[in-house]
């Protein structure tokens, strides 16, 4: 039937010849519909700017055609067979304009008032009132049981490739027509059309050969690619080659010939792959070592294991074993190790059982062996969303993940950059919703992608069934009434849960403490942000805390990143925050996967403490003061809180210039940085107030993860990512310093300057490299006392597995902080 219908189909072309056309469209509508002639008029405006592409109509009427009501269909029909390409076309164009059409129903005009200058009117009279519609009823018969495409829908057809059929209103417009030009003929349609110009050959239909260019390109990309098999001789077998035979020459062998550089993370991983597949196959492995000539530092600096099993473990009694396991062995005694996971993209993993410092493993410190048990705690629904208001991502707008039962569970906000959102979830059927207040009130949802949403629903369902990423795609557009709203603005208002509502943190795993505050409360708190990783610097966070906690009357809310926290510190946490009265919260964010991974474990802290300010906090946290964990505080940091930052986003102390011999160290004061800063103050990253309000609003977020996107790829610069970062932005992210007595350091500031103190940071010395918990206990009287009351606690708790090791406290920090 196809080669029917491609016998008798007539074309238009841009030019009025026959040259070969590697691309050919039959487009499927109804001619009398709106919507169908729309499709046609945009397949000839695209027709008419290619000479690549050659137009014809496959007539696909909602209803039993008659010629009464179906003469439109049978007058381009006869335009096409008796004019030639030019006449046709300029015919065609001018009969379906809505204006013709209604003219000659209402009777005021003929077809031949339609009929453009040098057409044959008695060769087209002749087969317009000789014609039936039979040539109609077998082109919707074709549609129907060859295309699938039902009466009166929409579809395109380009050299046997069917796009459609078009959903109603669904728009396809000449760009989509060029895109489909673009597609089909780099795919193989220009290649034929070469090969067949090449072999010069020649038909005595007129358009022969691009009929033969149509016909073979569908049937070669219609048929399944595939590769024959090729054998490889290699030159030489005698080094840096690795050859494992086949357990079993009598079966089918598979052959695998594998190139690596062995001094490479990618080789780590493969090797493990590779030594899984010789256990599950019979195998015949050749694997090539590739190695670099020349190196100019360790390429590797790390022990790796890719957790894989070849198959289910079973015990002796038939059940299961306590499943894969990572263990390293014959490793060197006198090294400092730090054991991390690397996971796929879309999991959230932490440790959650192990009485030793992951952080920092010294195994001739140990008795036996270090363990570490983790978990998969949850899943990562991770979006993009678009606001097709303005085409520009809804930078703040809310959604929130639940179920039908509990509404909300957990929530995030669209960064502007990508629209990028993420949340966590577990196994199971998820709701995402627009957050009730001012998201809601403003926008609705228009579309979404990557959704398991079932026909005739209005919900977004998200189904998390898989290990893998889950990623939506999500349009969004503001109501009729509220085009003029800006998203951001406003202040709190709780009575209609608004934007700056207070709201559980999309990434908090534990909250000390769920009572619902007033405004005036929230104002009043305290909001204390700070990091550790390691046991002995989760025994200074601990100090810093309790100096916090001296030295102020107001409620302290305490705001710690999940992701490297150790078990021993997640267990203490709730006993110390009910001992002295204060609130907490772990949130948890994963480094989006668009945004320039690092693999340093201390650069990805530093990351966490400048890069995602905007997402990790709930909204109706205003203020958040970040307090380094290796600082005591000497004053109360409400007065730090309340301070004005006259418009900036944040305030950060200046470093120090008063101890004269480290003047040598002072990178900023020449070269780049003072060119860079043009007289300003370079500021430490060790305390740092930021008014989130402003923050988001002014999109801070945003344009410091696109400054670090650039500069990153560097690895030259951001030595100090936590703090090179904002002092380079500071011309477009304001940066109010701070007075110098908010943060003291030896290392940088006079002795005469100590006792006006607020704060006093432990930096790292350069000269001297003095350990930090020798230099606390000489510089800070005050320390050994939080130090032994902390313990005191831990003591009457019966906590022992959370004291830190002696001989690990001993041991030298690596965090070069300035």
């Amino acid at each position: 039937m196809a080669s029917t219908i491609a016998q008798s189909m007539k074309y238009m072309t841009k030019k009025d010849d026959y040259n070969i056309r590697p691309v050919t469209n039959w487009v499927v509508c109804d001619l009398h519909d709106a919507e169908g002639r729309y499709l046609f008029q945009e397949a000839i405006k695209q027709m008419k700017s290619s000479n690549k592409v050659r137009l014809g109509v496959i007539h696909n009427p909602k209803t039993n055609p008659n010629e009464k009501t179906h003469w439109l269909a049978k007058a381009v029909n006869a335009a096409l067979h008796t004019q030639n390409r030019n006449y046709a076309k300029n015919f065609i164009v001018k009969l379906l304009k809505d204006e013709s059409i209604q003219s000659v129903k209402n009777g005021q005009k003929t077809l031949e008032d339609l009929a453009v200058h040098g057409m044959d009117l008695a060769a087209f009279n002749k087969a317009y009132e000789n014609s039936d519609v039979n040539f109609i009823q077998s082109h919707q018969y074709f549609s129907q049981i060859v295309l699938n495409v039902a009466p009166g829908d929409r579809a395109v057809l380009t050299n046997g490739k069917i796009f459609g059929p078009f959903r109603e209103k669904e728009d396809f417009s000449m760009e989509d027509f060029n895109l489909i030009e673009k597609f089909v003929a780099g795919v193989a349609a220009d290649s034929i059309q070469r090969t067949v110009n090449s072999l010069k050959l020649t038909r005595e239909e007129e358009d022969g050969l691009s009929d033969l260019v149509m016909k073979i390109d569908g049937l070669l990309t219609a048929s399944p690619q595939s590769e024959e098999r090729r054998d490889f001789t290699f030159k030489s077998t005698q080094h840096s080659v690795l050859t494992i035979e086949p357990k079993n020459d009598s079966i089918a062998v598979f052959d695998v010939v594998g190139i690596l550089d062995p001094l490479t993370r990618d080789a780590q991983k493969w090797t493990v792959l590779l030594m899984t597949l010789l256990d599950i196959a019979n195998v015949r492995l050749q694997l090539f070592l590739n190695c670099r000539e020349k190196l100019s530092e360790m390429p590797l600096k790390n022990f790796y294991r890719y957790v894989l099993e070849s198959e289910v473990g079973l015990r002796p009694d038939g059940s299961f074993t306590a499943g894969p396991i990572a263990k390293f062995s014959d490793m060197p005694q006198d090294a400092l190790f730090t054991m991390n996971m690397i996971t796929p993209e879309g999991w959230l993993v932490e440790s959650v059982r192990s009485p030793y410092d992951l952080d920092n493993i010294k195994l001739q410190e140990v008795d036996s062996y270090v363990y570490g048990h983790f978990e998969l705690e949850y899943l990562l629904l991770e979006g993009h969303c678009i606001d097709l208001t303005s085409g520009q991502p809804p930078r703040g707008l809310q959604f929130t993940l639940g179920t039908k039962n509990q509404p909300v569970t957990v929530d995030t906000i669209v960064m502007a950059n990508l629209g990028y959102f993420q949340l966590k979830a577990k196994p199971g059927a998820w709701m995402l919703r627009l957050r009730q207040g001012r998201s809601a009130d403003i926008y609705e949802i228009a579309s979404h992608g990557g959704t398991d949403t079932p026909e005739n629903s209005d919900d977004v369902i998200a189904v998390m069934d898989s290990f893998k990423s889950k990623i939506l795609r999500l349009k969004v557009q503001k109501k009729a009434d509220k085009i003029e709203e800006d998203l951001l603005a406003g202040d709190v208002d709780n009575t209609d849960g608004g934007i700056w509502d207070s709201i559980s943190s999309s990434f908090s795993s534990f909250t000390g403490g769920s009572k619902k505050k007033s405004d005036d409360d929230k104002d009043k708190t305290l909001n204390i942000f700070s990091l550790a990783s390691g046991h002995l610097y989760e025994r200074f966070l601990r100090i810093m805390m309790l100096s916090v906690l001296k030295h102020t009357q107001s409620p302290v809310k305490f705001w710690f990143l999940k992701n490297y926290l150790s078990p021993t510190f997640k267990e203490f946490i709730p006993h110390m925050a009910k001992e002295y009265g204060f609130e907490y919260e772990l949130v948890q964010y994963k480094w989006p996967r668009w945004l320039h991974q690092q693999t340093e474990k201390q650069r990805i802290i530093w990351g966490y403490k400048i890069l995602f300010l905007d997402v990790l906090f709930p909204l109706d946290v205003q203020k958040i003061i970040f307090v380094d964990a290796d600082q005591i505080v000497r004053t109360d940091l409400q007065e730090l809180a309340d301070f004005d930052l006259e418009g900036a986003p944040y305030g950060y102390t200046p470093f120090c210039d008063s101890r004269r011999e480290m003047d040598g160290f002072r990178f900023w004061k020449s070269g780049y940085w003072a060119s860079h800063l043009a007289g300003r103050r370079y500021h430490i990253s060790a305390l740092y107030v930021v008014d989130l309000k402003k923050f988001r609003r002014i999109a801070a977020g945003d344009r410091l993860r696109g400054q670090y996107q650039g500069l990153s790829q560097d690895p030259n610069s951001l030595s100090n990512l936590d703090q090179d970062l904002p002092n380079n932005m500071i011309h477009q992210v304001a940066i109010k310093s701070l007075p110098q007595e908010w943060l003291w350091c030896e290392t940088w500031c006079s002795d005469g300057e100590l006792s006006k103190a607020k704060t006093i940071d432990l930096c790292n010395n350069p000269l001297t490299k003095e350990p930090k918990l020798t230099a606390a206990v000489r510089i800070l009287p005050e320390w050994t006392d939080y130090d032994n009351e902390i313990k005191t606690l831990q003591d009457r708790l019966g906590n022992n597995s959370s004291k830190p090791s002696k001989k690990i406290n001993k041991t030298k920090d690596k965090h070069q902080e300035l």
